[in-house]
Parts: C-alpha cells; sequence; structure tokens
C-alpha cells in the first residue's frame, strides 16, 4: 500500500553540469534533472537525500 501522504522533496537544478565530473552529472540524471530550471518533486528518501549531497553546489532544495 502507498502512503500518499510521504515526504516529498522540491529539486530545481540551478547550475550547469558542463564541465563538472562524470558521477555528478550522472547523480543530475538519477535525480530527473536536464537542464538549468528543471524541477523535480521526489519521495524524501536516504537515497535520494545522498543524490543530492552529492550536487548540492548545482541544484535549490525545498521542502
Amino acid at each position: 500500500m502507498v502512503d500518499s501522504k510521504a515526504a516529498k522533496v522540491k529539486v530545481t537544478q540551478i547550475a550547469s553540469a558542463i564541465g563538472r565530473q562524470k558521477d555528478q552529472k550522472q547523480t543530475l540524471v538519477g535525480l530527473g534533472l536536464n537542464r538549468i530550471g528543471a524541477t523535480r518533486e521526489l519521495e524524501n528518501t536516504p537515497a535520494v537525500q545522498g543524490m543530492i549531497n552529492k550536487v548540492r553546489h548545482l541544484v535549490k532544495v525545498e521542502g
């Protein structure tokens, strides 16, 4: 059963991935971000938090 009240976090890409390390580019793709201004609403899980932490200089997090 899916809990509809699961915590969500809104992630927006604020900087370019050009010139970044390959693993940082892949992390952005894993988060579903592909261009500056792209926004995704993701479940707040430890895996997502780790990905956000890895590219925290490239994204803005709300919620």
